[in-house]
């Protein structure tokens, strides 16, 4: 624990709700320990740019509630070069920063897994993306406000929907990932889910539509992933309207409303016990890997093995949705 006195706190890539939890709980975690904290903003190109200051207790004060970073993100082509990193060190070491703690999703800890096998500044990540697509971890920061989100957007459009008998497809975020698709689906009674995980052919989409018309179904919504192999929402709704006149169809992007608004309980929590968790194994002697929370107990998965593994999907949610949409 004596040997790491500064501890360096960035968030990068996208924004996600909770993100700002986990900077009060890295922050103030270092003060209570005695370690001095240093934010570094706008991620990568801001310790490229030397834009650190170091942070106290009331820094962090009223943000638990608030949505996006108060530290800032950005994308950096110049620290995927060798030259940009040396740089982000050189900064680093002049403020005396030691160990760093980083708030994103996978391209951060790529970047971060590179910058440690190149200078063995020790380093954790906390694991912050709506999409919740990083294995060794049931939940990312973020996740569950973006799903509360797509849920209410969902059921504010299916009234709509039912006071003029459409059919809705309403694309949620999820370029790689269905998981917001999945249990938003779920949630807001979706009649299909359509996830980059599945392929679902417009004729299964339709025979589909045309099984619940039958049932007397008066309105149907279709949640569509933006990354979905079947096409976006615009693209699938387009084709579907071809060959099936049923409901007058609209189409819904959700965009990044989803990224936005002040996080869930859930995700102040989860953000709180990962920030304390990071200064903790940092202090311990944890370095170079991501945090995860499976079931209710903390884990430390390394890089090369996180290399190694693959996110899951909630399968058993998609086979559910299925079952009761008819």
């Amino acid at each position: 624990m004596s040997k790491i006195k500064r501890i360096g706190v960035f968030t990068s890539g996208g924004d996600a709700p909770g993100m700002n939890a986990a900077v009060r709980a890295v922050v103030r975690s270092c003060i209570y320990y005695g370690k001095r904290v240093f934010g570094i903003y706008r991620g990568y190109d801001g310790m490229i740019q030397n834009d650190i200051e170091e942070l106290g207790a009331r820094s962090v004060s009223h943000i638990i509630q608030r949505g996006g970073t108060i530290l800032k993100s950005s994308r950096s082509d110049e620290f995927r070069t060798q030259e940009g990193r040396k740089k982000a060190f050189e900064n680093l070491k002049s403020h005396g920063i030691d160990a760093l703690v980083a708030i994103g999703g996978d391209g951060t800890f790529a970047g971060l897994n590179v910058f440690y096998n190149e200078f063995k500044m020790p380093s954790i990540c906390i694991p912050g993306t709506i999409d919740n697509d990083l294995p060794g971890t049931d939940y990312t920061v973020g996740y569950d406000t973006a799903t509360n989100t797509a849920v209410e957007a969902i059921d504010k459009i299916r009234d709509t929907a039912l006071s003029h008998n459409r059919l809705f497809f309403i694309e949620v975020m999820g370029r790689d990932s269905g998981q917001i698709a999945i249990n938003s689906g779920l949630a807001g009674g979706a009649v299909q889910i359509l996830v980059p995980e599945e392929h679902t052919t417009i004729d299964e989409i339709i025979a589909k539509l045309d099984q619940t018309s039958k049932n007397d179904k008066k309105s149907s919504l279709v949640v569509v992933a933006e990354g979905g192999k079947s096409g976006s929402a615009l693209e699938i709704a387009r084709q579907v309207k071809e060959k099936f006149n049923y409901f007058e169809t609209k189409v819904t992007i959700l965009g990044h409303l989803q990224r936005g608004g002040s996080p869930s309980y859930f995700d102040r929590v989860l953000a709180s016990k990962f920030g304390v968790a990071a200064v903790e194994g940092i202090l311990r002697g944890e370095k170079n890997a991501m945090l995860g929370m499976k079931g209710s107990t903390m884990v430390f998965n390394s890089f090369e093995d996180m290399k190694k593994m693959s996110p899951d999907i909630d399968h058993e949610s998609l086979r559910i949705s299925k079952i009761i949409s008819i």
